[in-house]
């Protein structure tokens, strides 16, 4: 069990998520707010900036011109392209009143099908994007809710003089998260002013963010929570300078990244765990040769497992360029509560525990009983920040003691309201059997996510919808995985799905696996492949592989966050098995 205060901030003077902006504008107007480094103009990036002044006025202006059109209560859906004009439209809709719903432009590869339910899901009276989207955004709106579509770029700074403060409180929504998602059916996390508030103020005080140089330096979308909070929030609520790139612009050159972080001593950044195996792969000798990461805060390593490995790989490709082993603060975080819940703590390398592979599969986090097991090494995800945490059995809904692996319950200031349009009080407002006395019994968010406490700190081992169980026992998909991507060179690395399915004698296991890129089709001997995978799975984790599917690249289903979508690749195998 882990317990801190509900919020450890005292200052709560601002009650919406742009007071702080107001704030600033008149106390650092002429000092720069946010900047966005566009490198599809140059190779080297060329930014540009807005000093808190412009973005206040700017801010109104679009708030001014959906206060004109809107009704109380009204989304509005952000669709414009990574840069200035998503912060400022995002912020106008805050600012105005409105809910907004970050999402993202309809050119987003393979995503188009899930912007359409969304957007049905949320039905936005508005829609805000940029000149060289609008026609795009203005034909996918068309004959929806959507009644009214801007650049927001183009909308006169004169608005500004027709704002007027909404009468709203913190309780009222600021914004609705759409999850990443691994199925078809899109859930928007209702978001109060308050809820956000909270979590920014959280990740200000766990990661560093009240240090005086500090700035946020990001490529995350922000249409993802963590790319949201990271850099739009937490930035306005600390009145710390933010530093934006475009997600394309990392995945190009993902040196450019790191350049910045250079650039911008104070950095805090935040990236998943395949972002850091990324660059350490890609980022030559000659880019290291610029770098200097001795001053970088936090570099954030969350939204999926991390990898020992990638810290290890990561740590020893930039040691010369003077980064700190103690930078990385690995978290745990989710959309249903708002993002950051916990993290490792400052000063110290992330924790690294081996635990026994076979103690896992029977629910325990345990140590390896003999020093032949087979261990699976874990990073811990630290302590939480300004909330609670607790792993409960799913079943009985009691806590469990240390040690215990079982769903992580959550409870705090930053905890979502419920799912848009959904009555969802088994999720957002679950309570505890037998709750000890200095626990609430009620109010607690069910993540859905299995972890155990172990000296204090948190270990996730999966999600307990992933989770395979064959024979008893359980198998973590993601280890699956990574045994699968090592078993042969010609395999992508994190572009595999594991899952179960159910045969005529039980469960069964599936692996979807992408042939990588680097490897011609001639060094491509599936039967040896096969058999290779299929034995180091075997001996790893003791369960036999049913059917190996061996795809082109980019045929396993991702999340718009990047992430593999294991149910989603279910759904699919499932539909072709039965054509």
């Amino acid at each position: 069990m882990l317990t801190r205060a509900d919020d450890p901030f005292t200052d709560h003077a601002a009650r919406l998520l742009t007071d702080p902006l107001v704030a600033a504008a008149q106390e650092s107007g002429d000092e720069i707010a946010l900047t966005f480094v566009d490198f599809d103009t140059s190779r080297d990036g060329v930014a540009w900036s807005l000093s808190w002044f412009e973005l206040h006025q700017r801010v109104r202006a679009v708030a001014a011109w959906l206060q004109a059109r809107c009704e109380p209560g009204d989304r509005v859906a952000i669709m414009a392209p990574q840069g200035l004009e998503y912060v400022v439209g995002f912020l106008g809709a805050v600012h105005a009143g409105l809910i907004a719903v970050p999402l993202f432009t309809p050119d987003l590869p393979g995503h188009t099908d899930r912007l359409e339910r969304v957007l049905d899901s949320c039905s936005p009276s508005c829609a805000l994007t940029s000149k060289g989207s609008f026609d795009q955004v203005r034909e996918m709106i068309r004959g929806g809710a959507a009644r009214h579509c801007a650049a927001v770029e183009t909308l006169p700074a004169a608005l500004a003089d027709d704002y007027r403060r909404p009468e709203i409180g913190p309780d009222d929504l600021a914004y609705l998260q759409y999850t990443s998602g691994s199925t078809r059916v899109p859930a928007g996390v209702e978001l109060t002013h308050a809820n956000v508030l909270a979590n920014a103020r959280q990740a200000l005080e766990a990661y560093g963010g009240t240090e005086p140089d500090a700035v946020s330096v990001s490529w995350l979308p922000l249409f993802h929570d963590m790319g949201l909070v990271l850099s739009v929030a937490a930035p306005l609520v600390g009145s710390i300078p933010s530093v934006l790139m475009d997600p394309v612009a990392f995945l190009q050159r993902p040196g450019r990244w790191l350049r910045l972080l250079s650039d911008h001593p104070g950095a805090i950044s935040a990236a998943p765990n395949f972002a850091y195996d990324f660059c350490a792969a890609r980022v030559g000798e000659d880019e290291k040769a610029w770098l200097r990461l001795d001053d970088v805060i936090s570099l954030i390593n969350g939204s999926e497992p991390v990898r020992p490995a990638t810290l290890q790989r990561f740590n020893a490709a930039f040691a010369d360029c003077g980064l700190r082993p103690e930078t990385h603060r690995c978290s745990y975080g989710l959309a249903e509560a708002t993002v950051f819940v916990s993290v490792t703590g400052s000063g110290a390398e992330p924790k690294v525990v081996r635990f026994g592979r076979e103690q896992l599969a029977l629910g325990r986090a345990e140590p390896p009983q003999d020093p032949v097991d087979v261990v699976n090494e874990l990073v811990s995800c630290g302590r939480p920040v300004g909330q609670r945490i607790v792993v409960v059995d799913p079943a009985s809904r009691s806590v469990l003691p240390d040690g215990a692996v079982g769903e992580i319950w959550v409870r705090g200031p930053n905890t979502g309201q419920g799912y848009w349009g959904r009555d969802d009080q088994e999720t957002f407002h679950a309570e505890l059997v037998g709750a000890p006395a200095e626990l609430p019994a009620a109010d607690w968010l069910r993540t859905g996510d299995l972890g155990a406490i172990h000296d204090g700190e948190l270990f996730i081992t999966g999600r307990m919808k992933d989770v395979i169980i064959i024979d008893g026992r359980n198998h973590y998909p993601q280890d699956v995985e990574l045994t699968v991507e090592q078993a042969h060179p010609a395999l992508r690395k994190h572009h595999s799905a594991a899952f179960s399915t159910t045969g005529e004698d039980g469960e069964r296991l599936v692996v979807v696996a992408e042939f990588s890129r680097r490897v011609s089709e001639a060094d491509r001997d599936q039967h040896e492949i096969t058999r290779m995978v299929c034995a180091a799975v075997s001996a790893e984790h003791g369960v036999v592989v049913s059917d190996l599917m061996l795809v082109e690249p980019d045929v396993v289903p991702r999340t718009s966050s990047g992430k593999v979508a294991r149910r989603l690749c279910r759904e699919r195998y499932l539909e072709a098995a039965h054509a």
